[in-house]
């Protein structure tokens, strides 16, 4: 690890670094604002004004091969209907055709249902030593709330929540083994074939019977492989990273127990408590983008054809953006990094933000103090996100 006399040295695959960030990505912002990594091959930028300002040009830094590094360099031909790895004319299109399931008023109509759901996976643990902020919460909650949405039956949810959060794991120092066939939609044909004949109130029906004009100008529907790209795209982006979400609600506010306290005696302050964690520990703390030309960054050429990481999890702690950015605090206001910028802003992000809300308020109603068991707390290993494996509490 990086030494305060040493070259800074940034590696994604690093699971010392992937344990405490911080320290290298204040490094990054300070020493090396345009960073390159000679053993895997990209650039990498970390304050906020310039993460912000990249990943808005699309033009210049694209999402065409992929927004992680290992993908973006195994050269794949990305599916049509991979949202986030499109860029204008087809991204467009195909934003407007998803846009009308994920609006805030649609998000808002679930909301009833996951707050049951969390009832359910809560009440068993009042009265009893603790519960386990993943595997009894994480877990459970975003896989039913997308299972809501794509009409997957119940029982057969865990398995396409297991599949995507398996892929996404990496060993210490080596990239995610990439495969040339993208993980598109074997295990959803059933249901879409099903649904295609049994329509009903979810996403597969409107993507089954929606009417677009294409790139091309032509008035049509999706194939079937689109659809299966889409559901599968919604399946693992909904899951893995909401997880997530709720696991650092959970350390997070273990670790500040004052505004803990202060959330469960008003609840009101939960939604922005929800975004000062969405930045203070985002889930997805990089985005990788493919260079389309030569640009100059602080007197250097990235040239054409390179990776470059835009490091969001450093930029939301920029001290040239945020006062006291390595402090958590519920009251702080203005916006983050975290579900992106410009036209590739996470689509979910109202549903996040509700499944946030309503797991908080609903841990926060029955357990005002927990205390993470830090001897079975478990970090996730991988280079795309960021979380616990494992998140034991104990409530008394």
């Amino acid at each position: 690890m990086s030494t305060a006399t040493s070259p800074v040295y940034y590696d994604p695959y690093s699971a010392e670094i992937a344990a405490d960030p911080q320290p290298t990505y204040r490094r990054l912002r300070d020493e090396a604002p345009l960073y390159y990594n000679d053993a895997h091959d990209f650039f990498a930028m970390s304050r906020y004004a310039d993460c912000e300002a990249g990943i808005k040009d699309w033009a210049t830094f694209s999402s065409k091969r992929g927004n992680i590094v290992e993908l973006i360099k195994a050269g794949f031909e990305m599916p049509s209907g991979v949202l986030i790895y499109e860029d204008p004319p087809v991204h467009t299109i195909h934003r407007g055709l998803l846009s009308r399931v994920f609006t805030p008023k649609k998000m808002l109509a679930l909301e009833d249902k996951v707050r049951a759901f969390c009832a359910d996976c809560l009440d068993p643990h009042v009265g009893s030593e603790g519960f386990d902020f993943i595997a009894d919460l994480g877990a459970l909650v975003p896989m039913r709330t997308i299972g809501m949405l794509l009409g997957i039956p119940d029982e057969d949810q865990e398995a396409l929540r297991d599949r995507p959060e398996a892929q996404m794991r990496t060993k210490d120092g080596k990239p995610m083994r990439m495969t040339p066939k993208f993980a598109a939609g074997a295990a959803f044909a059933d249901y879409v074939d099903w649904r295609a004949k049994n329509p009903s109130d979810d996403i597969m029906t409107m993507l089954i019977e929606a009417e677009f004009e294409d790139e091309h100008g032509v008035e049509r529907r999706l194939t079937r492989e689109e659809i299966l790209t889409y559901v599968n795209v919604i399946s693992g982006a909904g899951n893995e990273t909401t997880i997530h979400v709720i696991g650092w609600a959970g350390s997070v506010l273990a670790e500040n127990p004052d505004q803990r306290t202060e959330l469960h005696h008003d609840p009101s302050l939960i939604p922005g408590a929800i975004e000062e964690l969405l930045r203070y520990q985002p889930p997805a703390p990089h985005a990788a983008r493919y260079v389309t030309r030569d640009v100059e960054l602080y007197g250097q050429t990235v040239p054409a054809g390179s990776t470059i990481v835009f490091v969001t999890g450093a930029a939301n702690r920029d001290d040239r953006r945020f006062e006291e950015p390595d402090r958590f605090d519920i009251h702080r206001r203005g916006p983050h990094l975290t579900f992106g910028f410009g036209i590739h802003f996470c689509l979910g992000a109202a549903l996040a933000r509700l499944e946030g809300r309503v797991v908080l308020e609903e841990v926060l109603a029955r357990f005002p103090e927990w205390h993470v068991d830090e001897g079975k707390a478990r970090l996730a290993q991988s280079s795309t996100v960021s979380g616990w494996e494992t998140l034991p509490v104990s409530v008394r």
